[in-house]
């Protein structure tokens, strides 16, 4: 095992860093249409952890333009960002270095919060809250879905 395999562990680390259910809900997303992941999962597999991560994911896209939306180095903001990274992580993680696949992935994840947080501020004084979180989210969801994509297989 070398260790380029915790390779999309990282990327989607890096999702998170930027939106916090965007790993989860590309994992439940993938699941549904019948994509195996290389690591063990548990959690989303279950129906209501499934559409659970979906529905939270839409609405972080939804909420993040809004004016009252916390910054995403907020204690529950990184708690979220933990939280999905490791799982994702683990989940795309070959079998048996599900552990080192979370690791792998928060350690990018957190640290690359502050950095994705000081990048969006810039672009919204630049362009506004809207423009640069549409702009973002597109990035950050063709980032994840292409991590997906390209490191799970079909069933």
């Amino acid at each position: 095992m070398t260790n380029t395999s915790l390779i999309p562990s990282a990327l989607i680390g890096a999702v998170a860093s930027a939106r916090s259910m965007t790993p989860m809900a590309t994992i439940a997303s993938a699941r549904l249409v019948h994509r195996a992941v290389p690591g063990k999962l548990v959690l989303l597999d279950h129906p209501l952890f499934k559409f659970g991560a979906l529905a939270m994911g839409i609405g972080e896209l939804l909420g993040d333009k809004m004016k009252s939306a916390p910054d995403r180095t907020v204690f529950l903001g990184l708690l979220a960002r933990v939280a999905s990274a490791g799982i994702a992580g683990a989940a795309l993680a070959p079998r048996g270095r599900e552990r080192a696949g979370a690791g792998v992935a928060i350690a990018t994840a957190v640290p690359l919060a502050y950095l994705t947080l000081a990048a969006r501020k810039r672009a919204m004084s630049k362009f506004g809250q809207t423009p640069s979180g549409l702009v973002e989210d597109a990035l950050v969801a063709a980032v994840g879905i292409a991590t997906v994509a390209f490191f799970t297989r079909q069933r």
